[in-house]
Formats: structure tokens, sequence, C-alpha cells
């Protein structure tokens, strides 16, 4: 009954447009304890009272770490392009540094060559997160110049044991929830609150994404090899012309600090201005942001919502108490929640012509650098109903989403944007981080309770699209 509900549409993607759809790996895997696997700082943090919806832990998850065959076999129904997964630093090198985990390693080398028989390019991402805790306890995590390099050491490690296979690398997927989220506000793990922390993890990530870059440029072997960076860079918009002043301070701590060391090789002096009564940046040593900048062939951006902003008049000091601030310098930012778009089930805004603007933007920042989205979908209230005696899920409202996005992407490369894939978050539904298991994503649907995957109706326009590179349409009902 899917195939009735979508029909083709007329705007197409050239044959090597790259499609797909992503994963996490602590959003799904399971095993948290099984295969030789150390803890991750999201063990600790979903562990601990109080830090996510309901006690929600990653322990079972999605349980792909035994079910990789089903669910490989579930991609190529899906006539995947790629697939883009992220590797669990500790399940690989359970204390972060040392010793390597030979289990470890053999899962996702069976991953890939279960991708690669299957037709599907695997996309690795090396850290979405899940930062082994011995280097938390060790180091102090991000906050600490030793895990960089622990951090290039691993990417060392992937990039010889992968390198022969996987020819698309990402370092680091959004760096700025490792360190805004994690040792800033303290929504993430590890779940610190300090501006200067944030910081400090902040360089230390940009640090790190240098030294991995050289690191597989000098292990991957693969003829075609491509290295990136995944960034949740922000849409931000000012309410009116006197709020632009709020786009920049915005855009400074939560976008430039991460594309200026990484594209530019340099900290903006704006940032630094804005941010000196929480830090000295003694913590950037002479040389540092000439490792930050290492050549990268693809720019990974991540879409979800255009960030509206309104300048407040002064400092609110009720804010900081609230834990309002999103950011050292944020104090007198209003994230304005607009009353005229429709919204997800994460409250977040839909708004496709962002996603058009952005990438057009984005490409003339950085003129010659090709750019995919690696995330880009929708949390809704999905229904699993029953049709012909067969559990069905159609979610109607995802699956626009999804269409509409594609969309933008298309028009936006008729703009001019150096677009080249489309990856769609995600491909199960996962545990969604702080949030738990309310939020789902997922073009399939998991049943928590039994593990029964469930494709929905937007995997079947996925799949279409991917036949096809063709953008499907739905039909009235």
């Amino acid at each position: 009954m899917y195939r009735d509900l979508i029909a083709r549409g007329h705007l197409a993607f050239p044959p090597d447009f790259v499609l797909g759809a992503a994963t996490a790996a602590y959003q799904i895997e399971g095993g948290a304890n099984e295969g030789g696997r150390g803890a991750s700082i999201w063990d600790t943090f979903s562990h601990t009272p109080g830090k996510t919806a309901q006690g929600a832990t990653g322990d079972i998850a999605a349980d792909h770490y035994h079910r990789v065959e089903t669910d490989l076999d579930l991609m190529a129904s899906f006539n995947l392009d790629a697939y883009r997964f992220s590797v669990s630093w500790p399940r690989v090198m359970p204390r972060g540094e040392g010793e390597v985990n030979p289990e470890g390693l053999a899962f996702y080398s069976r991953l890939v060559d279960g991708l690669l028989a299957r037709g599907i390019t695997p996309v690795v991402t090396l850290n979405h997160w899940d930062l082994p805790q011995a280097l938390e306890d060790r180091y102090g995590g991000w906050r600490g110049r030793e895990t960089a390099f622990a951090f290039e050491k691993y990417a060392e490690i992937m990039g010889a044991a992968l390198g022969d296979r996987v020819a698309m690398w990402s370092t680091h997927n959004e760096p700025w929830n490792n360190s805004f989220a994690g040792y800033g506000s303290g929504a993430f793990a590890p779940g610190l609150k300090s501006h200067a922390d944030a910081l400090k993890a902040a360089h230390h990530l940009n640090l790190s994404h240098g030294l991995a870059v050289a690191a597989l440029r000098r292990t991957v072997k693969h003829p075609d090899a491509q290295i990136s960076v995944v960034l949740n860079i922000f849409r931000v918009e000012a309410e009116t012309p006197e709020d632009a002043e709020a786009v920049r301070r915005f855009d400074a701590v939560a976008n430039r600090i991460f594309t200026g060391p990484m594209l530019r090789g340099a900290y903006p002096p704006d940032l630094l201005d804005d941010t000196r009564t929480f830090t000295d940046w003694s913590f950037v040593l002479p040389g540092d942001v000439e490792l930050c900048r290492q050549p990268i062939d693809l720019l990974g951006v991540n879409y979800y919502e255009v960030m509206h902003l309104r300048l407040r008049p002064e400092f609110d000091p009720a804010t900081e108490a609230m834990g309002g601030t999103l950011f050292p310098g944020s104090e007198r930012i209003e994230i304005v929640r607009r009353p005229d778009l429709k919204r997800t089930a994460m409250d977040w805004g839909i708004e496709p012509q962002g996603l058009e603007d952005h990438l057009v933007a984005l490409s003339k920042d950085f003129p010659g650098l090709p750019i995919m989205v690696m995330e880009n979908g929708a949390a809704f209230a999905d229904a699993v109903g029953d049709s012909n005696g067969r559990r069905v899920v159609l979610d109607r409202d995802r699956t626009q989403f999804l269409i509409d996005h594609a969309t933008a992407i298309h028009r936006a490369r008729e703009r001019g944007a150096n677009v080249v894939g489309y990856i769609v978050w995600s491909l199960l539904d996962n545990f969604e981080w702080a949030e738990g298991y309310g939020p789902r994503f997922g073009i399939v649907h998991v049943d928590y309770d039994t593990q029964e995957r469930t494709p929905k109706l937007s995997s079947h326009w996925l799949s279409e699209l991917c036949a096809t590179k063709v953008i499907p349409i739905l039909t009235t009902p």
C-alpha cells in the first residue's frame, strides 16, 4: 500500500548525487557491555539519575550490535547509495588510548564488508559524541589537550583498519554539541556547566580535527579517499534589522568558532573579544591554528531548523540563573519561536527555504568546497497501523518533510550551491540522547520491546528516490 501513496515527481538529481541514511553508534548499537567495549561519557551520563528522559540509556538501544545482518538487508531493500555511521571509540579502544580491542575492530570491519557486498558506500564518522569515559577521567575529556592527541592515534588506527575499503570519512559530528552542550550548558554528556571549559573543549576539538585529518591522510589507502568534518552550522536570521548584532554574536560562538580555525586557519577576532570575560584563550598554543586547518575534500552540514534571533536590550540576570544561556556571550540573545511555522515533535520549526538559502550562502562562503547534507530529518508522533495483517506506519508528515527538504536542495543546486549529496536522519528510530526514546526520527519504526523493524512510508519514499534520483511526491489519499 505504501507504493500507492508515492508518485513520480519531475525534479531529478544527477546520477552521481549521493543519497542515503545515517545513524550514530551510541544511539543504535546497544551491546554496551559486550565485545570488550569500554564505557563512554554517555554511558555515565545516561545512568546518572535525572539526566535523560525516563532515565533512558543506550544499553540496548535498537540492538544493532546483534542485528547487523538484518539491518544491512533492510538498507539494501531501500536502494541506499550510502550509509553514514559512527564508530564507537570505546568499542575500539576501551580506555581511549593504548590497547586496541580486536573484537571492536572486527565488528566495524564486518559492517563495512556487509555494506560493500550490498553495493552501499560506507561513510564513517570517528566521533559522534561517545568519548571514552577513561579519557574524561584521565584528562578532563575535551577540556584536556591530551585528548586531541589520543583522537589522532584513534584516527590512525581506524584509517589503517578500514581505509583500504572506506573512502568517505568524517572526523567529528557536531563538535558544537560536544563542547557547548557537554561542557557549557550541561544538557549533554558529560553534563558540566562552565563557559570557560566549553571554549577550551571547542579548541581541542578543532585541534583534534586537524590532527585526525593528517592521520587519515597517512593511513587511508582508498584511491578515492574523501575526508570531511560534519558541522551543525546554524542558519541564523535576525527578526529585524536592529537584531543584526544578535546574529553576529550567535554566529561567532556557534559557527565561526569551528569554521574559522578549521577552514580559514584563524579564530575570528570578534569571537575572541566577545569571550574575554570567560577565558584568555591561553590554551591555544603557537602553531595550533595551523594544525587545525588541514585541507578537506568535503564539508558535511547538518540542518534541522532556522535560528530566528532577537537582541535583548540588556543582560537579564534571571536568564543566566534559569540556565538560559546557550554559550558564552549569549545572554543578550533571544531565540524567537515563530508561531507561523509548522513544527516537529521536537518543537523545531519547519523551514525548507532556510536549507536552500543556507546551502547557497555556504557555497559562497567556501567556494570550491563540495557540501554534503549529512543529516536532515524530523521527529513526529508515528502511529503503527494494520493493513491486511501487516504492520504499517504512514508517516506522511515526515515524508512530506523529506520531500520539501530534498526539493530545497534541488533548488539550491540550481542557484549554484555545490551540494553533492543528501543523507537522511535517521535510518532507525533510536535513543535520542537526553530525550530518551520518546522522539522518533527513523524511516524505520523500532518496537523497543521486541526490536521488530517496520519500514515506514518515508523509507519507501527514500527507496524510490535512491532508485530513480527523481524526487517522489505524495499522492492524495
